[in-house]
């Protein structure tokens, strides 16, 4: 029943306690992992701190070491994937995928320049742009998708020259945890520390004195409890929340040719996805016919096992999340919505919930205002484009959006208008290693990727002198 271990200063090491680790698709627990106590934290961020100086010093080693580090991962994909699929749910060849788009998001950051920038020059004096980094970087990440957030966090925090604590969901623990044991054969001890525990280890770290910058990606209600937290050591703060992302079908769409992406925009993962399409809104006179291309999707998507041949879609990742998900639908459909497809979990062990395309449902209803993070997707109708639009902004949230159309003009037009981190056109969740990332509103704080999600790992020094 035991799993891969913590690593901390590059030794792989035990805890004295442990806590289970659940296979979503039998309810059961398969393995177990370690519960991190603050003398092993402390540990961790003292080693992070003494290897940022050596780490820092040479660039070219970094650019070498990512590098390596991808080379690593790559090696034992296959182990990985098994793993994310046995305790994340999602099907094997979407684990693989995640792997795989792990070690790309690390090559592109390993790829990323830190420029000295001439920023004055006028005779009298002359003034550089250094970007150097912040130290200790505490690193926390969702059960959705394990791998790949880590990969988002650790390319860019150690190529700008910071030491990591990563810390995985307890959810979802031993892939991140085997991870670790893999990237400190190639790194110096030190550069990437990964512990593991419940939600008090992550309160630990983004209080502690060694931590000068925490990335974090989750819900907002944790997210706000992580940036009170930093708020006594003014930490940097990168934080990547929550959406209720929409979708605004034009009037000129042939529902048959955006139906494959309207659906997958939605319910890629089981609908685990922050950035993933929450709701849906239809002018009237296409509504039927949208529904009828989404509903025969869901109906014709297998869902089971990820280790089973042909699944599409495994099952949503824990039970709170499954009873969430289950609520809200449930309550929709007392209060006047209909089931399209889906509707309510699958019989037998394990959190199976089919795709679940919804009508009638309103503003109002808690599966519309709120974000759902599951297989179910409310199907909305408007009568004027600039209601869409209002109703598409009136949320807290603003992580991503997309608009759908013939007339790609016009419905590029109609995105820029959304109040949103990301706004895609006849697409959703498009996203890539070069795009920057991030939300608007209460969707987050920063972005990641590209030389912007660089940046946010690094201190800019003016560096100022006379002229020769």
């Amino acid at each position: 029943m035991s799993g891969p271990r913590m690593t901390i200063n590059g030794q792989v090491l035990p805890a004295d306690s442990s806590f289970g680790v659940v296979n979503p698709a039998t309810e059961g627990e398969f393995s177990r992992a370690p519960e991190c106590s603050r003398k092993q934290l402390d540990a961790a961020m003292d080693a992070a701190t003494r290897a940022v100086q050596l780490w820092r010093a040479d660039d070219a080693a970094r650019v070498a070491g990512l590098n390596a580090v991808a080379d690593a991962v790559d090696e034992h994909a296959s182990e990985l994937a098994d793993l994310l699929t046995a305790e994340q749910g999602k099907p094997l060849g979407a684990a693989h995928y995640e792997v795989s788009e792990t070690t790309r998001w690390l090559r592109a950051a390993a790829a990323l320049e830190l420029p000295i920038e001439t920023i004055l020059d006028d005779g009298s004096a002359r003034a550089e742009l250094r970007r150097r980094p912040i130290g200790v970087v505490a690193a926390i990440t969702p059960w959705n998708f394990p791998l790949l957030l880590a990969g988002w966090k650790l390319g860019p925090a150690l190529r700008a020259g910071n030491t990591v604590v990563l810390k995985p969901s307890p959810y979802t623990p031993l892939a991140t945890l085997r991870l670790g044991e893999i990237v400190n054969q190639v790194l110096p001890p030190g550069v990437i520390n990964v512990v593991s525990g419940g939600d008090h280890l992550g309160a630990w770290m983004t209080s502690h004195p060694a931590v000068g910058k925490v990335s974090f990606t989750g819900s907002v209600a944790t997210g706000k409890k992580v940036m009170a937290s930093a708020a006594d050591g003014l930490k940097r703060l990168t934080l990547e929340l929550g959406g209720n992302d929409a979708a605004i079908v034009l009037d000129d769409a042939n529902p048959e040719a955006i139906g494959r992406g309207l659906f997958w925009g939605g319910f890629i993962n089981c609908g685990q996805i922050c950035a993933g399409i929450k709701r849906i809104f239809v002018p009237e006179a296409l509504h039927d016919d949208v529904v009828d291309v989404l509903a025969e999707r869901a109906r014709r998507v297998r869902v089971g096992p990820g280790t089973q041949e042909g699944v599409q879609m495994g099952p949503i990742q824990n039970h709170p999340q499954f009873e969430r998900v289950r609520g809200l639908v449930a309550e929709a459909l007392s209060d006047g919505a209909s089931a399209a497809a889906g509707g309510a979990p699958l019989d037998g062990p394990g959190y199976f919930f089919p795709p679940t395309v919804l009508t009638g449902a309103n503003e109002g209803m808690r599966i519309v205002d709120e974000e759902q993070f599951g297989p179910a997707i409310p199907v909305l109708t408007y009568r004027t484009l600039d209601e869409a639009v209002e109703r598409a902004n009136a949320t807290p949230f603003g992580l991503s959006g997309s608009v759908w159309g013939s007339d790609l003009d016009r419905a590029t037009e109609v995105a820029a208008r959304l109040d949103t981190g990301t706004a895609f056109v006849n697409d959703h969740l498009a996203l890539d290693p070069c795009l920057p990332f991030g939300g608007s509103k209460q969707s987050g704080l920063g972005v990641e990727n590209g030389p912007w999600g660089l940046d946010e790992f690094t201190q800019l020094q003016v560096v100022h002198r006379p002229a020769a």
